[in-house]
């Protein structure tokens, strides 16, 4: 009998959570990163207030481009630096980035670079000092958290409500995808960020991708430093970076399983490649006289060859892919 009342129950709960009126979040608290990562969330952002969600995006009063004028409310915050403080400290990371030639992990974190991260950080602290925006929150009732992982700060608010978040992202620094999905990655094939690595490595290689890995465990905490012991003020415990990423509900990556590495998946990433692309326009019509003009010796084709031909709209639809605004 027990049993039976237990298949029941278990049968609701799945038909609930598959109805849209469940399945959908109507309200979202919307907690973007500034710069170019705005470009693609706003793509997002838009479509979902077509589909007729309301959304309260919350942002700091200095920013570059975190426009104040799409359709939806906007919550803003004080910070404790200026846009010219903003734009000198970037200027040092951009131009440490351009020059250095070991963007690493290890370099990136000893580098006085690195200051410009604190920036990032410290708006979260300006926003829960702000106790006026805490109550609203607090009050408003959201369904979920819309956040870039980046600057921490959509974390540490889905945790401070007990919210469910959604971080849309290109993937995070370092190895907290992996580590805050649980997700296997093997070091033997799957490449580490900015090792310039294959799927298929030598020996050498993997030791390589392995110090690498090592490097992550050992060197990126001090990255996320000041922005961790920001989330342990808040939160009023200790926070690790795991705490904040194993939170995560939904992982939206903005990439295409075909053109990353072969690697394991788990349930909650969810691969939305094209994103970051602009509309892709007809192909236009291609005189064959053109063509023939490249069927040349010194281009390596035959007179008859119609490789050029049959390969043409991939070529085409790979060149669209990687148009971006």
């Amino acid at each position: 009998m027990a049993a039976t009342y237990l298949t029941g129950l278990l049968s609701l709960c799945v038909c609930l959570l598959l109805t849209p009126a469940f399945a959908e979040a109507d309200k979202l608290l919307v907690v973007p990163m500034d710069g170019s990562h705005w470009f693609t969330m706003r793509a997002v952002v838009e479509k979902l207030i077509h589909r007729g969600h309301e959304l309260v995006i919350v942002v700091p009063e200095v920013s570059w481009h975190l426009e104040k004028s799409l359709n939806f409310t906007v919550k803003t915050y004080s910070t404790s630096y200026t846009l010219e403080d903003l734009n000198r400290e970037f200027m040092v990371f951009a131009n440490y980035c351009w020059k250095t030639q070991d963007l690493g992990i290890l370099s990136l974190a000893r580098s006085p670079a690195s200051a410009v991260f604190e920036y990032f950080f410290s708006r979260c602290r300006s926003l829960f000092d702000d106790t006026k925006l805490v109550k609203y929150i607090k009050e408003s009732s959201f369904d979920a958290v819309f956040t870039d992982p980046f600057d921490l700060c959509g974390l540490i608010i889905a945790k401070y409500f007990s919210l469910p978040s959604v971080v849309f992202t290109r993937g995070p620094f370092c190895h907290y995808l992996e580590e805050g999905t649980q997700c296997p990655s093997p070091n033997s094939y799957v490449p580490r960020a900015f090792s310039v690595l294959s799927d298929t490595m030598t020996f050498r290689e993997r030791v390589r991708n392995q110090i690498l890995h090592l490097e992550e465990r050992l060197f990126c905490h001090y990255l996320f430093k000041s922005g961790l012991e920001i989330a342990s003020e808040i939160l009023q415990m200790p926070v690790t970076a795991y705490d904040l990423y194993s939170h995560t509900s939904i992982w939206l990556l903005r990439t295409d399983f075909v053109f990353d590495y072969p690697k394991p998946v788990m349930p909650n990433m969810v691969f939305i490649g094209g994103i970051n692309c602009i509309q892709g326009k007809p192909l236009p019509e291609v005189s064959y006289f053109f063509f023939s003009s490249l069927r040349t010796p010194g281009f390596g084709f035959k007179k008859n060859d119609s490789l050029l031909h049959r390969n043409l709209p991939f070529v085409c639809h790979i060149r669209n892919f990687f148009l971006v605004e």
